[in-house]
């Protein structure tokens, strides 16, 4: 069932286009991410699904309903759409109890259920300058939710977190949509906070989504060096020989660059057929895993390894995966 539909959606802010013709579906409980440089739109979208912010052209649809902007509502946003900035806001010296019983319409169990999603029941008691800014966070969002929503839009809502404060945040978000069956759509530049979550990421870029799709594919199959960028380290393939080791029909050896993760080659110490010969340049310890700096004849590629890795200047011949595995 379409829950959300957005339409053409334009938005300028003097001669800059924000937003360039933003269209997308989004279905009750699937879980979608956006990810995207600084600038490229995505909170701007956002404030506009919420009705916080007029769009210039386009059309977002609600339940089959149009979602009014602040020129046309006198008190702008959507009751049953809820949206966490990165920039919230709690009343300084309150007790959190008396934060979230304002306003508050669910029955004391469902309250109960609602700050136990949220990890916050714990801290009913405290007053709000004594909290961290995790614990803040969770009771500005679990405020949000007394109301019910059945949409929550999440402005990259782990940006300002220490890990173990991010870890219990996305623990939460995940309980969200499984325990209360609220649809979410949630913005981040971190791909640990979309690719394990997300059913569909989407990718802006200068106003526009230049890449949908599933998680997966996203990851391995960016359109370009922006969108392999924005999920980390990836290695740029223009030489013709490495091509070839790929596969690649002659036709497009000379007029296509690849983009393939280090997690696609592996490297051995003895040659096989079809492997291509390169010397260590550097080896960089990421904590369950190494990334292997290798010079092959013309180019550089970098290699991702769990097992001990060789020492520099050593001799490696490197190939791909078999069906990238």
């Amino acid at each position: 069932m379409v829950l959300l539909k957005v339409s053409a959606i334009r938005k300028q802010e003097g001669h800059d286009d924000v937003l360039r013709n933003i269209s997308f579906t989004q279905q009750h409980l699937q879980k979608i991410a956006i990810a995207g440089a600084s600038g490229s739109g995505k909170s701007t979208l956002l404030k506009i699904i919420a009705g916080l912010i007029q769009a210039d052209a386009g059309e977002v649809l609600f339940e089959n309903k149009s979602v009014k902007g602040p020129y046309e509502k006198l008190i702008p946003g959507h009751p049953e759409i809820a949206y966490l900035s990165q920039h919230f806001e709690l009343r300084n010296n309150y007790r959190v109890e008396d934060i979230l019983t304002y306003a508050n319409a669910l029955l004391p169990l469902q309250a109960a259920a609602l700050y136990d999603v949220c990890r916050i029941g714990h801290l009913l008691k405290r007053r709000t300058d004594a909290l961290s800014g995790g614990e803040k966070q969770r009771i500005a969002l679990a405020r949000l939710l007394t109301a019910s929503p059945k949409l929550l839009l999440l402005d990259e809502p782990f940006s300002n977190l220490d890990l173990i404060h991010k870890n219990i945040l996305k623990s939460v978000i995940r309980d969200i949509s499984e325990a209360l069956h609220i649809t979410c759509t949630l913005v981040s530049h971190d791909p640990g906070d979309t690719l394990p979550w997300a059913d569909e990421v989407f990718i802006m870029k200068e106003g526009q989504i230049i890449q949908k799709g599933s998680p997966e594919a996203i990851y391995r199959f960016p359109v370009n060096a922006y969108a392999a960028e924005l999920f980390g380290t990836y290695n740029i393939i223009r030489d013709a020989q490495i091509k070839s080791l790929l596969g690649m029909p002659g036709s497009q050896i000379n007029n296509k660059e690849l983009f393939i993760r280090p997690e696609a080659f592996k490297m051995g110490s003895s040659n096989e057929a079809d492997a291509l010969k390169g010397k260590v340049n550097a080896v960089y310890f990421c904590g369950s895993y190494y990334e292997v700096e290798i010079l092959l004849s013309n180019s550089r590629i970098t290699v991702r390894t769990k097992k001990s890795p060789p020492a520099i200047a050593d001799t490696v011949y490197v190939s791909l995966r078999a069906g990238g595995d």
